[in-house]
């Protein structure tokens, strides 16, 4: 694609990222076929390549985002399918959180747009805040039919759709919290690694037996375990809302206290049980290669950071295999086979330790889950969540396994087999445990 930068805008770092990624797009349009709202909604400004001639114009002219702009940048997921199907290797990813934070830095959105970004940025990942915010939730969702409604799909969704989402989202009743920052939890026998555990920040509150089977697989097996302590929440989920102020302060946190804890006592690797949180910190050296005091810590921490399936998968594990021959349908999170590029290991992992391992028809493409876009774009989100709880059902599992909690959530409160039970949605790790001597996850697994 042919741009036309001025030298003074191409003096900046991020518009000379921005020209490279634009120069590499030769037209092909291999993106809208695997593109999420492309599929859904057939407009090719809701496709990356139609986005992709939208961001060229507003960084090449300096524009301030229009409404319409913004109506396109905002109905993109960041699945980055996009990414995995480009024959040019366009860096989609880079190119739309730099639109994003364009947009947030000069766009003025309405009122009821701004309340509910600026409520998400706040809540989310602070994760006391977000389990008050639940257990209110709780209590407001019966009431949610009394909100407004609105006669058909708008930009933006107003301010009732996504509250109504919201409430729609929030369970029923909340785990135990698990355990806490400055914990060690020691290998058993002879030791043969140590890594850093993220704890998350909606996980925290949604989902904490799942960092509980990591750490119960992770000792048995030999690992050492630290809950590093004073860790933050990774940054992911403000830095796609284009608040890269507040997402690179936490990121700077997290680089501090993950180098001490390297330097002090050692680590092999920093394991995500998120991998939405995953894709971002493995970005954290590009994120801060301009910033002098942080580009060699941030890349030395990318480098660390692994998927725990990533890791588990270079230990030589002798996986017990059950009787039961239970068949898994795996959900490849979006963030993890297009963000990082791991497909198989997961899988395999399920294999080996004896499980039935079956493929979701269109699983390149999103359930709609996206960190906040189930909230901001609720109608777009519905949609992409009843096609995939269809095309899960159609292979007829006894449990889904999936590597991200924002999956878990989306899908997990619609999934029913053909009898019309709850099919139960578990995190990869939660089956390894199970296997080798762990609960049961939630004891609805067959034959538990």
């Amino acid at each position: 694609m042919k741009t036309d930068f001025t030298p003074a805008q191409l003096a900046d770092p991020d518009i000379a990222e921005a020209n490279t990624i634009l120069r590499k797009c030769v037209h092909c349009g291999f993106c809208t076929a695997t593109c999420p709202t492309y599929v859904l909604l057939g407009d090719e400004l809701d496709s990356p390549r139609g986005r992709i001639y939208l961001i060229k114009e507003m960084l090449e002219k300096d524009q301030k985002p229009t409404a319409e702009v913004v109506k396109h940048v905002d109905r993109c997921l960041s699945c980055l399918a996009c990414m995995t199907t480009c024959p040019s290797g366009v860096n989609y990813m880079h190119l739309i959180d730099q639109a994003r934070v364009r947009v947030e830095e000069s766009y003025s959105r309405p009122l009821g747009d701004r309340l509910i970004r600026a409520l998400l940025a706040y809540v989310l990942p602070r994760p006391g805040v977000f389990r008050m915010g639940m257990m209110a939730a709780r209590l407001a969702k019966p009431f949610a039919g009394l909100l407004p409604g609105s006669a058909k799909p708008s930009h933006p969704p107003t301010l009732f759709d996504r509250l109504r989402a919201m409430l729609a989202l929030a369970p029923g009743a909340l785990p135990a919290p698990g355990p806490a920052g400055g914990t060690v939890f020691p290998a058993q026998g002879t030791r043969r690694g140590r890594i850093a555990l993220l704890q998350g920040c909606a996980q925290q509150v949604l989902g904490p037996n799942i960092n509980q089977a990591a750490i119960r697989l992770l000792t048995r097996i030999g690992v050492e375990v630290v809950m590093v302590a004073d860790e933050q929440c990774c940054g992911s989920l403000t830095h796609h809302m284009g608040r890269d102020d507040d997402a690179l302060h936490r990121a700077k946190a997290n680089i501090d206290v993950w180098v001490r804890e390297a330097d002090a006592n050692g680590l092999d690797a920093i394991l995500v049980t998120t991998s939405g949180c995953g894709t971002t910190i493995k970005d954290y050296g590009y994120l801060l290669r301009e910033d002098k005091a942080y580009a060699a810590k941030a890349a030395r921490i990318s480098k660390l950071a692994k998927d725990i399936t990533e890791y588990v998968s270079t230990l030589n594990v002798q996986w017990p295999r059950p009787q039961n021959e239970i068949v898994v349908a795996y959900h490849s999170a979006c963030s993890l086979q297009h963000g990082q590029k791991i497909t198989e290991a997961p899988k395999e992992l399920l294999s080996k330790s004896g499980f039935v391992v079956k493929d979701v028809p269109e699983g390149h493409l999103c359930c709609g889950s996206a960190g906040t876009y189930n909230i901001l774009q609720p109608e777009i989100a519905r949609r992409l969540r009843e096609r995939k709880v269809a095309n899960i059902a159609s292979v007829r599992p006894d449990i889904v396994s999936a590597g991200n909690i924002g999956c878990m959530v989306q899908i997990g409160s619609e999934l029913k087999n053909a009898e019309g039970a709850p099919i139960p949605v578990v995190h990869t790790i939660e089956l390894l445990d199970w296997i080798t001597g762990g609960p049961s996850p939630h004891n609805t697994l067959p034959g538990a």
